[in-house]
């Protein structure tokens, strides 16, 4: 017997009031094993005389997921969707399964019929080879499953299932890994796609065990704002092709539509606003311009304020600190506000120059128009290459952009912009002293 943290996967021996690895309180429940028959109906292969098996990739029909997919549908893949509750996750295999035109058994736990088939009216979702289920027992979904024989199961979610002869909860640890893993199965054999969708938690990784994300074969995450338009479809992982790559949505009354400039959305267009900069992110294998935004009011209080949207809180901590100590920037007499346009989250290192320039913009109150500035910032405010530096300069280039901040070494020439060479963070004051 084991007790599993039902937020993190952390396996212990004994009942424990608070994860030692998520430190998250009562989030343990006993896992319950189940034993398996060992198949030996494969014996050890050398690996010349195994035979290559080629697929071919089905496109979607929606371009920004085929984009994330690496090309299309693999056949007899399985998918798992995560994101936050009406984040839009229902909506876009929905209209997935409109596009697809195929046999789709869609399954939901959670919603009836009727309230499926409103959303469905409102999507202009009609096609006829769409089949409706509302069950939460495993068993009567492999059932109907098998009689109907669709080439596409969805399932909404795998958190709302269960199977009777396994005596946890369901949403439980146990039910969790064993349904997920008989949906895998009888998909595999019998050659369809299985599309499952799954609950975050309120770290923003789906819920239940980690070995979730190791039975499928691709694992995405749809990302955003409720309240806002956007949508990012990421995947973090894909056995048949690229990992890391995104796909950019706006959520309209017609469900999700694609984006076909992402740039245009994480700009504002205003050129001559202090506290302002725009970074190439990469995303993929696409480069997306990002603005950053920030406010900085002087505040008798202690400690200041820190109010950091779209960048990774820590990141940003660690980038003012560099600011204070190296540069000289009094930044504890200031209440510091942090955003990233569109909803928009920066993970990489190469958006440290370009906050950088925006939080001195913004104390000394000068605009940059519309300054680009790409480089990781190290602790001692050197500022570093990062990869694909010609390739991020290019794409501001053709967006209309002519000045750039980027590291003083590994850079070709380019003509008819202003490249503004840094070593040191702290040399972009100088450069405001001319704009002065």
């Amino acid at each position: 017997m084991s007790y599993i943290c039902k937020n993190c996967g952390y396996i212990s021996p004994k009942w424990m009031g608070r994860c030692p690895h998520c430190q998250e309180w009562n989030t343990f429940e006993e896992e319950i094993s189940s034993e398996e028959k060992i198949s030996f109906s494969f014996p050890p292969i050398s690996l010349p005389e195994i035979k290559k098996e080629t697929f071919k990739r089905k496109p979607t029909g929606i371009n920004e997921f085929d984009r994330v997919l690496g090309g299309g549908l693999v056949p007899s893949s399985t998918i798992l969707l995560g994101g936050e509750p009406g984040i839009g996750k229902s909506t876009l295999l929905l209209q997935l399964a409109q596009s697809l035109g195929e046999k789709t058994l869609y399954v939901s736990g959670e919603e009836s019929p009727s309230q499926i088939k409103l959303r469905a009216e409102r999507l202009g979702v009609d096609s006829k080879n769409i089949f409706i289920m509302s069950e939460n027992n495993l068993q009567a979904i492999l059932k109907y499953f098998r009689e109907l024989d669709p080439s596409i199961l969805i399932l909404d979610s795998i958190q709302a299932v269960f199977l009777p002869e396994i005596s946890s909860t369901v949403g439980s640890v146990s039910q969790v890994k064993e349904c997920a893993s008989l949906l895998v199965r009888e998909a595999k054999a019998r050659g369809k796609t299985l599309f499952i969708i799954g609950q975050v938690t309120k770290e923003g990784i789906i819920a239940g065990p980690k070995i979730l994300e190791h039975m499928v074969d691709v694992v995405l995450y749809l990302e955003g704002e409720k309240r806002g338009f956007y949508r990012i479809l990421r995947g973090v992982k894909n056995r048949f092709g690229p990992a890391n790559e995104a796909g950019i949505f706006q959520m309209t009354s017609r469900g999700l539509e694609e984006v076909r400039n992402p740039s245009a959305i994480f700009l504002s267009g205003e050129k001559e606003i202090p506290g302002t900069a725009i970074v190439p992110v990469e995303e993929g294998t696409r480069i997306i311009l990002v603005e950053i935004q920030t406010l900085l009011t002087a505040t008798p209080s202690f400690p200041p304020r820190r109010h950091i949207t779209g960048l990774d809180p820590s990141r940003a901590l660690l980038l003012l600190a560099v600011l204070e100590k190296r540069v000289g920037v009094p930044l504890h007499r200031y209440d510091i506000f942090v955003n990233v346009v569109g909803g928009f989250r920066l993970q990489e290192t190469a958006a440290d120059l370009s906050f950088c320039i925006a939080i001195l913009s913004a104390w000394k109150n000068i605009p940059l128009g519309s300054a680009v500035g790409i480089g990781e910032v190290g602790l001692g405010g050197e500022v570093r290459k990062v990869p694909r530096l010609e390739k991020r300069i290019e794409e501001g280039i053709r967006l209309g952009y002519k000045k750039f901040f980027v590291p003083y070494n590994g850079m070709k020439n380019f003509k008819e912009i202003e490249i503004i060479k840094v070593r040191k963070v702290g040399e972009i004051l100088n450069f405001l002293k001319e704009k002065r």
